[in-house]
């Protein structure tokens, strides 16, 4: 199926490794330019890249900057270019108990989580809204409607991102332009990977058990395993393209049947 994508660009914030990547690599197999970000110089490099060689015949480039830092975040929006498609998915997750997340926990989250894509929509909007088309997708979380006890923080930031999402895509009403979020399941990303080994190498089990066993906790979930960065990824290039233009302010589940409510 033709996306119709290509020569758009687009920007992916979080996006040397992960869903982020896998998302830079479905959009440029589409024909997009991509513009990769990562907080490492050294690692954005690497994933560029690589991605250069996955994928020739579209521009590749990369930016790095730090989403904890706002002055940051305004020298990485201009330097730019026009973008047709912002895909927020920079985040910050983990396993804390909630006694013990500090009000630094909560700021951080809020911070890199939620304003982090505000500010890049807030610099990025009004130009797709000048040219008559863009698209705005926000990488969110089922964690963000059924808000897990262990994570919290975490959780009510994904809630947050969905609220930002469904408020920016009434703002481009009667336009080409839409805003809509993805509601992703348990996914193996790079970050979840790196979160399995260290329990399994601190319970002394092969990290393919403790995965077994982690998803296979889940009561809910219809896929039973975990879902893959690129599934993600092809939900949002989706989303990105003018075939998806009837869908705005929406957030699209691909949690693999873990939410059992209707949304």
């Amino acid at each position: 199926m033709d996306l119709q994508l290509s020569g758009k660009t687009a920007f992916i914030s979080g996006s040397s490794r992960g869903i982020g990547y896998a998302t830079a690599r479905s959009l440029a197999g589409e024909g997009i330019d991509v513009i990769l970000n990562g907080r490492n110089p050294e690692t954005l490099a690497k994933a560029v890249d690589a991605l250069r060689r996955e994928v020739p015949g579209v521009s590749v480039t990369g930016l790095s900057a730090d989403f904890t830092d706002a002055d940051d975040i305004e020298r990485l929006c201009d330097a730019l270019p026009d973008i047709d498609i912002l895909v927020n998915n920079v985040g910050l997750f983990e396993l804390k108990p909630f006694a013990l997340i500090s009000d630094d926990d909560w700021r951080l989250y809020f911070e890199v989580n939620v304003l982090g894509g505000v500010r890049l929509a807030r610099r990025l909007l009004p130009a797709m809204l000048e040219r008559g088309w863009g698209r705005i997708v926000f990488v969110s979380s089922e964690s963000g409607v059924n808000v897990p006890a262990d994570m919290i923080h975490y959780g009510t930031s994904k809630t947050a991102m969905l609220s930002v999402g469904n408020g920016l895509a009434k703002l481009t009403k009667g336009t080409a332009v839409t805003v809509n979020s993805v509601l992703g399941g348990p996914t193996y990303s790079d970050g979840v990977a790196d979160t399995v080994t260290a329990i399994a190498a601190a319970q002394s089990i092969p990290e393919e058990q403790m995965k077994a066993a982690i998803i296979g906790g889940n009561q809910t979930t219809l896929l039973g395993r975990f879902i893959t960065p690129a599934e993600i990824a092809h939900a949002i290039t989706f989303l990105a393209s003018p075939l998806a233009s009837a869908i705005n302010g929406s957030a699209m589940r691909v949690d693999g049947g873990v939410l059992t409510a209707l949304l």
